[in-house]
């Protein structure tokens, strides 16, 4: 390739970097470094259709609405990684159960857009590489009010960061940090055969990378969920019988009511030893369409696989892989 080319190829990339396309709506894209958070987290969630507001007993409800956190039964350590066509994400949890007080724990989050080399001269050898990233850091906490309603809120620590090591010319170091809350509720309770969620997400203080004029405003959310379980006849007359769950979620842009998405997901489960997921995400993007996924738990530790598959063929489609372990 050209000199030139490589060069404006390597701006291209950058551009496509910090900005994930993954997040961006065809009707209103989401902005710069902030559009990370709409990414979905987590191999369960991610095989439901993303439809997990009124979903919780896990770690993973710390990423979609903190008052899951209140019905998990012990404290659990998960890892999750997802590989994009934009990325590669992973991040790690802890949390803890406070007898008399609630849930408490930490997640750090990753997401990495890889390398890219830099040319500064035309013809010249290569000079330096830069290395867009985001990070985010949670902390959380989750209680139950009564038998029945749970309320939960994350502190998020939000930051796009591209690291240079060389002589990276217009892509030099730079560093954007932010704060922001996540506020949910759930209403239903453990063994509630429904279970209702709301939440307030990613609202908080705009991303700002370089000035004041050019910082990027959080994609807050309003949404809300609806979890409905029903029991299957056992497949013999000896054994543990079937669950199916339902969930639904809608989801409004914050001050923007007029334009709501819908998240659909089914599960099928056997006790807590396997279960079978399917979902949509009916999101105004090109990166709507179907998912499936499998979860699998054995004593502690549980493992949940997802793919989704794009309405759109543009983009590569995504796996998600979580594994937890109880505490």
């Amino acid at each position: 390739m050209p000199a030139v080319m490589r060069v404006v190829a390597t701006a291209l990339a950058a551009v496509l970097m910090a900005t994930p396309t993954l997040a961006q709506s065809s009707g209103n894209p989401e902005t710069g470094g902030a559009a990370f958070l709409l990414v979905p987290v987590g191999g369960r969630a991610a095989a439901l259709g993303q439809a997990a507001i009124a979903d919780g007993g896990s770690s993973e409800a710390a990423f979609w609405n903190p008052a899951g956190l209140a019905w998990m039964q012990s404290g659990e350590v998960a890892a999750h990684h997802a590989a994009t066509f934009i990325s590669n994400n992973t991040a790690l949890s802890a949390y803890f159960r406070a007898p008399g007080v609630g849930v408490l724990g930490v997640s750090a989050y990753l997401v990495d857009y890889g390398s890219q080399e830099v040319i500064t001269i035309p013809g010249g050898p290569i000079s330096g590489k830069f290395q867009p990233k985001n990070v985010l850091l949670l902390a959380s906490f989750a209680t139950v009010l009564s038998d029945v309603l749970a309320l939960g809120v994350n502190y998020k620590m939000i930051q796009f960061r591209q690291d240079c090591s060389g002589d990276c010319g217009v892509f030099p170091s730079v560093v954007g940090t932010t704060h922001g809350v996540d506020i949910g509720a759930q209403f239903g309770g453990v063994d509630s055969p429904i279970r209702i969620g709301a939440a307030i997400r990613h609202a908080g203080f705009p991303l700002q990378v370089e000035d004041r004029d050019q910082a990027d405003p959080l994609p807050t959310r309003l949404e809300f969920g609806l979890s409905y379980r029903v029991n299957l006849p056992p497949p013999a007359p000896d054994a543990q019988p079937l669950d199916a769950r339902f969930l639904l979620d809608i989801e409004n842009r914050w001050g923007e009511f007029d334009d709501p998405r819908m998240r659909f997901g089914m599960e099928l489960g056997y006790v807590d030893l396997i279960r079978l997921r399917t979902g949509y995400a009916f999101i105004n993007s090109e990166t709507r369409g179907p998912s499936v996924g499998l979860g699998v738990r054995l004593g502690l530790l549980s493992v949940d696989f997802s793919r989704v598959f794009y309405d759109s063929s543009n983009f590569d489609e995504p796996v998600y892989i979580s594994i937890r372990a109880g505490i």
